[in-house]
């Protein structure tokens, strides 16, 4: 509308200078793209065989992430009320909404993995670059 001041505010903060900083933060934290990717491949699992799918993560860090997913809606958790209560985790239709970005990436390593590790090879092998 003319004549109508709009406040202006400001806004700062790394979402701010990299807008992919926060979807960064919440898909690719340590365990996030193990516990989504054996959702994704192999369906619904209860917590031990993603236990044994992942391998290397403790059951705490496991517990920590599923708990963290579920709350951000990228994983479903399913409570049975038998005896003994069996809860099963699945992959949400927002985490499935990541299958895309997964799928470049897939491809992305494919295409570039190598040549990564061709350029850290050039550089290590440099005499003039410092030397940690």
């Amino acid at each position: 509308m003319a004549g109508t001041k709009q406040a202006t505010t400001t806004v700062s903060g790394p979402e701010v200078a990299c807008p992919v900083s926060p979807v960064v933060d919440i898909v690719f934290s340590r365990w996030t793209t193990p516990v989504l990717w054996a959702l994704h491949t192999y369906g619904r699992q209860r917590f031990v065989e993603l236990e044994r799918r992942i391998g290397t993560i403790t059951p705490k860090v496991l517990t920590q992430r599923l708990r963290q997913l579920e709350r951000d809606g990228l994983v479903v958790r399913t409570y049975h009320p038998e005896v003994p209560p069996r809860v099963e985790y699945e992959i949400s239709e927002l985490g499935l909404s990541l299958a895309p970005l997964f799928a470049h990436l897939t491809e992305w390593g494919t295409a570039n993995l190598g040549r990564v590790e061709e350029a850290r090879r050039a550089y290590d092998a440099d005499p003039a670059r410092p030397r940690p």
